[in-house]
């Protein structure tokens, strides 16, 4: 089950579990628009893509598959990304499709 991490690793902006602006990889790595537009949609720790994250019913259902039952996890993971760094590593990446790599 996705942790529906509360934050963007990197920039700290708050993602609560109904944001549309959370984005994760396949590892949920999670990271707001704003900064996947940044990192050239590599994600920093695995180099997959990104995709946007899904939004667990706040509301009950189906027994027991809502958000009451099944809340987003408190812990924060904040580790700001040397950008310039990044973009030596994503050069070779972010010309080919996340499927691809």
């Amino acid at each position: 089950m996705l942790d529906l991490r509360p934050t963007c690793e990197h920039c700290n902006k708050p993602l609560p579990p109904a944001s549309t602006e959370a984005m994760i990889c396949s590892f949920e790595c999670t990271f707001c628009r704003d900064c996947v537009e940044q990192l050239y949609n590599v994600c920093p720790n695995c180099g997959g893509g990104f995709t946007a994250r899904p939004i667990r019913p706040v509301n009950e259902w189906r027994s027991g598959a809502f958000l009451g039952k099944h809340p987003a996890t408190r812990t924060m993971t904040h580790k700001p990304i040397d950008l310039v760094a990044h973009a030596s590593f994503a050069s070779s990446l972010k010309g080919v499709a996340p499927e691809d790599r």
